[in-house]
């Protein structure tokens, strides 16, 4: 596996850029705006540099330059002219193209400096919703499309988690829990995506719930004790590759079995969770198509 990628294809471009492969090769005929190299079989490949510069193109092309215009000004003033214009109406499109190039290249700096100016613009949770959703759907797209490679995307969510965290933490340093329901949040066994969970562990805390917040792969075995601790509790939990889809009945009847839904709500989300038939046959079991949705109910 590569470390860093640093030959593109015009594929890569489309998908980082957003902007169609037939319109990449008319701006390099027309305008000179990219120079790609050419493999012995003639076929075009990028660097980096090539990278960034169609990014802040397109950046400045989504808020009204021409392209004409654009391949008139002196490459070393592109970036300026971006960051000029790098206004609180498009500052979340820049800071995606500085997220995406600070995952391509593996650059701690860049992710740290592009979300401190975010901050200095919005509330973390304007980021989380602005910029790090926008970021994070993408990077499914990337990686099936084999724009990056996993290496990429644990790097680029393994900063978002830190932030996530930390925010958490401040709060949890701030104030006492004031409101009596707690929220168990926890993933199923072998399911290890858990950015989602780790936000709504956030956001229930920034509401003043208690939380109790277990992670990643979870046997249902070990939630059982916690009933003994508390009368009524609320399970969240993400089916984002588990359980299949085959298999998501026999994990409801054996969560009802083991830990029971007469006392107790589960609460799901994810992927995997729109293949949930039969709601009806588990009291208190419900579907949550989002993040927002599932916020709004709380």
């Amino acid at each position: 596996m590569e470390c860093v990628k640093t030959k593109f294809s015009i594929k890569d471009l489309e998908n980082l850029s957003g902007v169609k492969a037939h319109t990449i090769r008319i701006w390099e005929k027309r305008y000179n705006l990219l120079a790609p190299d050419r493999t012995n079989t003639n076929i075009r490949t990028y660097d980096i540099k090539s990278l960034q510069k169609l990014l802040n193109i397109t950046l400045l092309y989504k808020n009204g330059y021409k392209i004409s215009k654009i391949a008139e000004i002196p490459e070393d003033k592109i970036h300026i002219l971006v960051r000029e214009i790098a206004t609180e109406k498009n500052i979340h499109n820049q800071a995606l193209n500085s997220f995406k190039l600070s995952m391509l290249n593996f650059d701690y700096s860049l992710f740290y400096n592009t979300y401190n100016k975010l901050l200095a613009e919005k509330s973390f949770r304007e980021i989380f919703y602005d910029t790090f959703i926008p970021l994070l759907n993408e990077l499914g797209v990337l990686w099936h499309t084999q724009t990056i490679n996993p290496a990429h995307e644990h790097f680029i969510s393994s900063l978002v988690k830190q932030k996530i965290i930390l925010n958490t933490e401040r709060i949890q340093s701030l104030e006492k829990p004031n409101k009596t329901k707690t929220f168990v949040l926890f993933l199923p066994e072998n399911e290890i995506h858990e950015i989602g969970l780790l936000y709504l562990n956030y956001e229930l805390q920034l509401k003043g719930y208690h939380t109790i917040y277990l992670g990643q792969t979870i046997p249902i075995d070990s939630l059982t004790n916690i009933n003994n601790f508390f009368p009524e509790l609320h399970f969240i939990s993400y089916f984002t590759v588990t359980p299949p889809e085959d298999k998501i009945e026999d994990y409801l009847q054996e969560f009802s079995d083991k830990v029971g839904f007469d006392n107790n709500y589960l609460w799901l989300l994810g992927y995997q969770a729109r293949h949930v038939k039969n709601k009806k046959n588990h009291k208190n079991l419900r579907v949550f198509k989002s993040i927002i949705e599932l916020v709004e109910e709380i």
